[in-house]
């Protein structure tokens, strides 16, 4: 009896890879899983094994519904950063933003795909710049450098030659390489320097302490809040809309540690006027050289629900 059910979690990974959705890929593993069990008869043991067959639809599955769809960009893939920390908030909803992917559905740590996530493959950044690729070249870039199936075996996955697949990797290659959001180094969200970082960060914002959440941040660190889609470049323009989120919505803040993409990352709490807690935000840090370096901020009820945060804190 074939067992899809071991291959799920790493199948959900690739599928998120592959549209930057969450909720997306859920639907094409599921789809996958479904085909998979309508084709299980016709399966090969002898010509490959259950999880490179498994790949092979999940492949085909993401390219049928990339095909004329438009990309998950972050807003610092749209335009120009903003200069105005007192720009209106005004939502894009008709913008399909990228979704962070929730470490707690990553596969266990002693799987091919949490090793390759610990390399930084889901970094938020470099899903983003996958984004840019054409399909086919997303799915060989993804299969070659994350998965590291063999050139031959991308082929068969695909149904394209082996050396039309060597190519595509190239140009995916050459395109990351020149992607100007992609950081190059970035410290392990395992170090503890970097859990400190993180931890002092929570601090200073729960304290409403501007100053010290600014000494913490790099000289051109970035801050971003999807689905509004204005993004700033800079400790001062973080630190000038830090304060205007505090003039805003009040101090009292709570913040709870998560993780998304190999991130480090944190629920934000807001106060309502009567004193709930009231989950506002989903934040994701970048931490480069001891120091937040890019700050994704998600307020969108569909990142909530992947997560499945409680609404309010007791």
């Amino acid at each position: 009896m074939l067992d899809f059910e071991p291959y799920r979690r790493e199948l959900l990974a690739y599928c998120y890879r592959m549209l930057g959705s969450v909720h997306e890929a859920e639907d094409l593993v599921q789809d996958t899983m479904l085909r998979a069990w309508r084709a299980r008869d016709s399966y090969d043991g002898a010509k490959a094994s259950v999880r490179t067959w498994l790949y092979r639809i999940a492949t085909n599955v993401c390219l049928t519904a990339l095909d004329g769809k438009a990309r998950r960009p972050l807003p610092s893939g749209l335009g120009a950063p903003s200069t105005d920390s007192d720009a209106p908030l005004l939502p894009a909803f008709d913008v399909p933003w990228l979704q962070p992917f929730p470490d707690a559905r990553l596969a266990d740590a002693t799987d091919p795909e949490a090793l390759a996530v610990k390399r930084g493959s889901m970094r938020l950044a470099l899903i983003a710049a996958i984004q840019l690729l054409p399909p086919r070249q997303r799915a060989v870039w993804v299969l070659r450098e994350v998965l590291e199936f063999r050139a031959a075996e991308v082929a068969e996955l695909t149904g394209a030659s082996v050396a039309s697949v060597n190519s595509a990797l190239q140009r995916a290659r050459t395109a990351l390489a020149n992607a100007t959001l992609v950081e190059e180094e970035v410290d392990r969200p395992d170090d503890p320097d970097v859990r400190a970082t993180v931890e002092a960060y929570v601090r200073a914002f729960e304290a409403a302490d501007v100053d010290t959440l600014v000494e913490l941040l790099t000289e051109d660190a970035i801050l971003e809040m999807p689905p509004v889609p204005l993004w700033y470049v800079g400790r001062d323009r973080y630190g000038d809309f830090i304060r205007r989120v505090f003039a805003m919505r009040g101090v009292g803040w709570r913040m709870v540690p998560t993780g998304a993409n190999g991130q480090p990352a944190v629920a934000a709490y807001a106060p309502d006027p009567d004193g709930t807690l009231r989950l506002h935000t989903v934040q994701v840090f970048t931490v480069t050289g001891g120091k937040i370096a890019h700050t994704v901020v998600f307020q969108d009820p569909a990142v909530f629900d992947i997560f499945d945060l409680p609404g309010v804190l007791g």
